[in-house]
């Protein structure tokens, strides 16, 4: 009989600069997922305002599929659809989307999923800013923009600041995901080394280490900055 091997330390530690090679991936698919998915919130968001017929039940739609569907799935969906769907529109161009980097389709498919989120929670900040505020607003002659820029917005960022934060960790945490379709990120990596040494344990709880400070360390400058903003109101 072989030599059962037993969980190791010792590999925990040889492994873990192996992965953490990889982190600038895990951090690229964030903040891109981030800003791309910010950016489409706030579209989001003025349609959850303003209710234009149409496109208000198309957003509600949008967002409870993307709320209720398991991100992994997204994941897959994007993955293997996005190509054949989109391929009559990119085929005159010689430009099959099957042949780009899979970390596109991850961060396309955490922009989309978080933008769901981030809308209704921005949507909902702005929408619990007390209503007397509006009306002193304008009141004093201000114009809608001006309204929103120097009232509204600003008291509506305080109230958006912890969810936003909670956000951010989601995605950081999502990003593990992201090997499933083939992107070499720090999960990834530790899978690679396990398919040669046989040790899957170590690498995971190497990775389980790196997230765990990382989440605590934007948890802790999120406190930080709501604790801070919160003196200069």
């Amino acid at each position: 009989m072989g030599e059962i091997s037993y969980f190791s330390i010792g590999r925990v530690f040889e492994y873990l600069p192996l992965s953490l090679a990889k982190l600038h991936v895990t951090l690229l698919i964030t903040v891109s997922s981030l800003a791309a998915g910010t950016l489409l919130a706030i579209l989001i968001a003025v349609v959850l305002l303003f209710k234009p017929p149409l496109l208000y039940q198309a957003i509600r739609v949008y967002i409870s599929f993307m709320r209720a569907i398991p991100v992994n799935i997204q994941l897959l969906i994007f993955f293997y659809g996005l190509p054949s769907l989109f391929a009559p529109v990119f085929r005159p161009f010689g430009v099959n989307l099957s042949r780009l980097d899979p970390v596109y389709f991850v961060i396309a498919t955490y922009a989309i999923n978080s933008s769901a989120f981030l809308a209704v929670m921005l949507s909902a900040a702005i929408q619990g800013v007390d209503a007397g505020q509006s009306e002193a607003a304008l009141s004093v002659g201000m114009t809608g923009i001006q309204m929103y820029r120097r009232v509204i917005l600003p008291q509506a960022y305080h109230i958006a600041l912890p969810e936003f934060g909670n956000n951010v960790v989601t995605i950081l945490k999502n990003t593990s995901l992201a090997f499933t379709v083939g992107v070499i990120d720090m999960v990834g990596r530790v899978r690679a080394i396990a398919a040669r040494t046989h040790h899957l344990l170590e690498g995971y709880v190497g990775v389980a280490v790196v997230y765990f400070f990382i989440c605590m360390g934007l948890e802790r400058l999120f406190s930080r900055i709501e604790k801070r903003t919160r003196v200069f109101r």
